[in-house]
């Protein structure tokens, strides 16, 4: 038996059925219909869903292998670039082997967006693609959860509780060795959720999880050689722009205020939407080196992987123009733009339409919006202060 069956991407020889159900599957289309015309879908739904199933059926018809349907998605994720962003840049991926298989922990800002980035990068590198992580509170649906593990996803149990939940855990850090060991390159966020107030932090509970599937091995690895196997490498992902800005913004505001924020049925999908449509300026993404940890204490290691993601993040003029504001208000938070360096010339060309979007939000989430892209400053420049 498969101990990883039910959490597993599906293998090439599941795909020509899991494909031939969801092209019998009404609501897949019905799914798609909402998101790809909205518009036109409230309008016409019956028009919209008709044109997005013939469209599928021709697309997904033959499909018979992952790597076929990666293809598709490939061919997706550059279309999603070059119209909603001015582009995207990568250093660093030219310095991994190609003969080696990696454990990728990202600083994690959108949902969908962060490992298709990754994964779209490694293919056009020829460098393979990636094994997904993906929260089960995501996958609402069925047919969502069959179209990530079409796309070479594996689950995240997050629904569930107690010794339940320790299992899964190991189960899961059982499958990322696995995996990598077998071959294939796995991406994972370094903490669960994406990080709304713009801090990257790496919670040490993920590496403690990664050590759970060896512990019980026989002669036992120390933490440290578990993790040094996984060959992890830190990769840094900004966006010039967050499409969930705004989102994000009220979210955070909603919980310093009431404590809580309470999520619609839809505010994940809604949010995987908005991010892979949404105008986000310039992306880039910075590949580390790999993370060779000295001793098994779990914070020590996370700390490895936080200092390569912020020391490596590409920060854009929304960055700046965010600290300029809020340094100008309070300077304990660093020193003015001048003193950093910083290209003010090009930042001022960005500044109307920063202005724009700040103006466009409620005056109680501006300093939460303000906070947010100014974060990845503030902790730069606090790394380059130690």
């Amino acid at each position: 038996m498969d101990i990883f069956n039910d959490i597993r991407p599906y293998n090439d020889n599941e795909v020509a059925d899991v494909i031939k159900a969801l092209l019998e599957n009404d609501e897949f289309f019905t799914a798609i219909s909402g998101f790809q015309f909205p518009r036109f879908n409230k309008l016409a739904p019956k028009i919209s869903k008709k044109v997005i199933r013939k469209a599928l059926t021709k697309k997904l018809t033959g499909v018979d292998t992952v790597a076929k349907f990666q293809d598709i998605i490939s061919g997706y994720v550059a279309k999603v670039v070059k119209k909603s962003s001015t582009g995207v840049t990568v250093s660093g991926l030219s310095d991994l082997s190609k003969d080696k298989s990696y454990l990728f922990i990202s600083n994690h800002r959108d949902i969908a967006l962060d490992p298709a980035l990754i994964s779209y990068l490694l293919h056009r590198e020829n460098h393979g693609t990636i094994e997904i992580a993906i929260g089960d509170n995501l996958l609402k649906k069925p047919f969502i959860s069959d179209l990530m593990r079409l796309n070479r996803s594996f689950l995240v149990k997050r629904s569930v509780q107690g010794r339940e939940k320790l299992l899964a855990s190991k189960t899961l850090s059982q499958y990322m060795h696995t995996a990598v060991k077998g071959g294939n390159n796995v991406w994972i966020a370094q903490r669960e959720g994406r990080a709304k107030n713009g801090i990257d932090v790496t919670d040490p509970t993920v590496i403690k999880m990664l050590y759970m599937g060896k512990r019980d091995e026989d002669p036992r690895p120390s933490l440290q050689e578990a993790i040094n196997g996984l060959h992890i490498i830190p990769v840094s992902i900004s966006y010039e722009y967050d499409p969930c800005d705004g989102d994000k913004a009220k979210e955070l505001f909603e919980v310093e205020t009431n404590g809580s924020f309470t999520k619609s049925e839809k505010s994940d999908i809604n949010s995987i939407a908005k991010g892979i449509e949404g105008f986000k300026g310039e992306m880039h993404l910075s590949f580390g080196t790999e993370i060779h940890a000295i001793d098994s204490n779990a914070t020590t290691i996370a700390g490895l992987i936080d200092e390569q993601i912020i020391t490596n993040y590409k920060l854009h003029s929304s960055n700046y123009l965010a600290y300029e504001k809020l340094q100008k208000e309070d300077n304990s938070i660093g020193l003015d733009l001048n003193l950093l360096g910083v290209n003010t010339g090009k930042i001022n060309a960005a500044r109307e339409e920063f202005e724009k979007r700040l103006q466009s939000l409620d005056q109680e989430l501006q300093s939460y919006f303000l906070n947010m892209y100014a974060a990845p400053v503030i902790s730069k420049f606090q790394f380059q202060k130690n």
